[in-house]
């Protein structure tokens, strides 16, 4: 079996970072998100992965590489054509997946646990289709099966009227009769080849589509408040704390809690961490709290400020004596407190549709 990952698309809703970082390598608890999808992938002892990319994509060939680091291989396609629906994806993905069986794993979902009880569940019962559900608040952002006892008979993508509580997960698993139910399709009336409908295809087909409800958590990265609670919710299933000896914590530094802590990064005497947190190499705090649900990536400097439940990403630098709450700070942002002069207000340099609550 093979493992095709959706990394390209737009991203739209979380802008303004996405300007400037493909989505997928947007870090959640000091890792890019795509790892995550690479590590249960090949928990699965599947080594054959194909990351569909946009066009002209350079950034997560740099950070994935060649596969190696997981002893996979990993190949990488390019979407001709632009972003145009997750059934244009698998569809880009014909040649390289040939005749065989694959996982089509969304890169911006992250889910607690094994993903092996499902290729299993495939397998054994001979199905042509396995949907992976989960139960959801609102399933009108997703699409939605509609269920007869044990059966699929439809799925609806982002239905105004859910037919179900459940949602279909970015986790699917395919024979080569997907291409079939894809071929012909039309666009949605928002422009993009639904995988919904290929499903419904397979299932009129007389296809054996089967399903099977995920355990735990499930989180679908779209939005910011998503990528802020997917990263709680990793640190929460950290369980030993790690941090590197060549890191120095000052003496009188409070740490409580699981942390982890990379090398060349000083925690000034001053200093608060509460866990869970990570925190990436050769940052900087000073007199500063964070945490809990906090990651900091690689050369961040905290001042002063007291950062919980945040995302920043790399080299940002935070001198202030505000608190931060429920953030994602890009990278190389500056966050500083203005010097009180006799010009009041608030200077700011702010970008497309960045958002400030003040």
């Amino acid at each position: 079996m093979k493992a095709l990952i959706a990394a390209g698309g737009r991203a739209t809703r979380l802008r303004p970072i996405t300007h400037t970082t493909n989505k997928h390598l947007i870090p959640l608890a000091g890792k890019p998100l795509i790892e995550y999808a690479i590590e249960k992938i090949v928990a699965c002892g599947i080594t054959e992965i194909g990351i569909n990319v946009n066009q002209g994509e350079t950034e997560i060939q740099k950070v994935v590489g060649d596969g190696s680091r997981w002893n996979a291989r990993v190949t990488y396609l390019e979407q001709s054509g632009g972003a145009l629906g997750l059934a244009h994806v698998v569809g880009n993905a014909r040649t390289w997946i040939g005749n065989e069986s694959f996982i089509f794993y969304l890169g911006d979902n992250i889910i607690l646990g094994s993903i092996e009880h499902l290729a299993q569940k495939f397998v054994s019962e001979d199905l042509d289709c396995l949907l992976a559900l989960a139960r959801v608040q609102d399933p009108r952002a997703f699409g939605s099966p509609v269920l007869d006892g044990n059966r699929i008979t439809r799925v609806i993508e982002k239905p105004k009227d859910p037919p179900s509580p459940y949602a279909v997960t970015g986790i699917y698993f395919y024979k080569p009769c997907i291409f079939d139910a894809i071929d012909g399709l039309k666009p949605s009336d928002r422009g993009e080849y639904e995988i919904s409908d290929a499903h419904t295809r397979l299932i009129d087909a007389g296809k054996r589509v089967g399903f099977e409800e995920i355990t735990g958590w499930w989180k679908d990265t779209g939005r910011p408040d998503d990528l802020i609670e997917g990263n709680g919710l990793i640190l929460d299933g950290i369980s030993v704390s790690n941090i590197s000896p060549a890191a120095n914590i000052e003496s009188g530094a409070v740490i409580d809690g699981i942390v982890q802590i990379g090398a060349g990064t000083v925690i000034s005497k001053d200093s608060v961490i509460r866990g869970p947190v990570t925190i990436g190499e050769r940052c900087r705090i000073t007199s500063a709290v964070i945490g809990p649900h906090t990651s900091l990536s690689d050369d961040v400097m905290v001042d002063r400020a007291r950062v919980d439940r945040c995302i920043v990403m790399e080299e940002a630098s935070i001198r202030s004596e505000r608190h931060i709450i429920r953030s994602i700070i890009g990278k190389r942002v500056t966050i500083l407190d203005r010097e009180r002069s006799e010009e009041a207000g608030i200077h700011l340099l702010v970008g497309d549709q960045s958002l400030i609550e003040l």
